[in-house]
């Protein structure tokens, strides 16, 4: 069987490049780390690959707003590839940074397959601040979105000073009614944050942390998946172990959380 090949947008300021392709070879796809140079110059073809990842950092130090500088490179040279490339059934996926430059870009929400216009933003912190903790979140399971198939709650880390989600009540509305609202944040009971602070660490329009295209292969969200990759990334992973060990013996190994995401991926590519 050939194995899926993902590629992992590095350069100018992302800095989860490498951890973003390890949660990939972890869920058994072959990733490469690609430079955007490299895509511009036409040295790497985005048609070699059937996953392209935009992943976290701040590309371009975020002057001008986070994401807007390399979203409008890649419009201005990859823009009508990158058209093709979602046209031509593969996944798009934005990571914190990433989601940042897909909704710069218009990649998403992409309401009736028009991938072109702005209508979403992720602007700056209700609380003025960089927000760097773990969030509790809810995944509808209802969504078309491929990436989170029989997924429902997780606990992610969030770093990010402009995760704000923000757009019309019309497009909220929208988004809500297609099952385009992919991830929420939540308390630790599961249930809404309902734009409480710190449960909602960004003052999110309806707790958003995530949202998909109408066809489920192109996603944005704010929380980083690859950064939980080992059950040693959790922060109380010393009192989990404890607890694991005493229950079942041995404390997991494995790879663990965020890396459904991916699996989920990998799975739609090989099988559909």
């Amino acid at each position: 069987m050939t194995q899926v090949r993902c590629l992992v947008l590095s350069g100018y300021g992302l800095n989860c490049d490498h951890e973003t392709a390890h949660a990939c070879r972890l869920a058994g796809a072959d990733a490469e780390r690609v430079h955007i140079n490299a895509l511009i110059n036409g040295s790497r073809r985005l048609d070699d690959y059937q996953m392209v990842i935009f992943g976290g950092g701040f590309s371009w130090g975020d002057d001008h707003g986070a994401g807007v500088i390399q979203a409008l490179r890649m419009k201005t040279h990859l823009g009508e590839g990158l058209q093709r490339f979602i046209a031509a059934g593969n996944l798009v996926f934005g990571i914190c940074n990433g989601f940042q430059t897909l909704v710069n870009l218009g990649l998403l929400p992409g309401f009736d397959g028009d991938y072109s216009q702005r209508l979403v933003a992720l602007t700056y912190n209700d609380s003025g601040n960089f927000r760097d903790q773990w969030v509790h979140l809810r995944i509808n399971e209802a969504s078309p979105c491929v990436f989170t198939r029989g997924m429902g709650s997780i606990e992610l880390p969030v770093r990010h000073g402009e995760g704000k989600f923000y757009a019309q009540p019309s497009v909220i509305e929208h988004l809500q009614a297609a099952g385009q609202v992919v991830v929420q944040y939540a308390d630790g009971q599961g249930r809404p944050a309902s734009g409480c602070f710190p449960a909602n660490p960004n003052g999110s329009v309806a707790d958003i942390a995530g949202i998909c295209d109408p066809t489920g292969r192109v996603f944005g969200l704010m929380p980083h998946p690859e950064a939980f990759n080992h059950p040693t990334n959790y922060p109380d992973w010393t009192r989990r172990a404890h607890d694991v060990e005493a229950a079942i013996g041995a404390f997991p190994r494995e790879p663990v959380g965020g890396i459904g995401f991916f699996e989920n991926a990998v799975s739609y590519l090989t099988h559909g």
